[in-house]
């Protein structure tokens, strides 16, 4: 894995970067390492483990309503690119963005009304409501908060993170 979970002081998930970033923060006092792999970044005269967690010694502001934008690929992010009506998980290009009230029955373009499909659904489904088509969701859309896109758009999550993933 080469990215690092950052923390704000307060054990909040912040963002994820670098294993360079984590380092320079690190070594500019900004931030004190959690969790680190068994590997080591080695110098002449320094050596220290590659950090997997670290935390910011400074508590940083975030807004608490950061607006995610609304787009195809945050949509299949937030889905876990799984079409939301069959569980099944094509390729990208086999998958679309349906609205589930449809767009000809004035149904809006917003997070809760937007998932992922694969397109046979997407196709079956047509201008149709999800009942009239007899087709079920699998999970309730709704606005991703900041955090869980920051960590979803880094995939694979490394299983150290999850304890603080779930602080949050």
């Amino acid at each position: 894995m080469d990215a690092v979970l950052v923390l704000n002081a307060s054990y909040a998930p912040l963002s994820v970067v670098s294993i360079r970033r984590a380092i320079v923060l690190l070594l500019k006092d900004k931030a004190e390492v959690l969790e680190a792999t068994e590997q080591h970044i080695r110098s002449e005269n320094f050596s220290m483990p590659v950090p997997a967690v670290i935390r910011l010694v400074y508590y940083v502001r975030v807004p608490m309503r950061v607006k995610m934008p609304l787009s195809r690929h945050s949509v299949l992010l937030r889905d876990h690119f799984t079409c939301q009506y069959c569980g099944d998980q094509p390729n990208k290009a086999n998958l679309t963005v349906d609205h589930i009230v449809p767009k000809v029955r004035h149904g809006e373009t917003s997070w809760e009304n937007v998932v992922c499909a694969c397109k046979s659904c997407n196709q079956r489904k047509g201008a149709r409501l999800p009942e009239e088509a007899g087709m079920r969701l699998l999970s309730q859309p709704e606005r991703p908060r900041y955090v869980a896109m920051v960590l979803l758009s880094h995939q694979p999550v490394s299983e150290v993170w999850n304890k603080y993933i779930g602080a949050s």
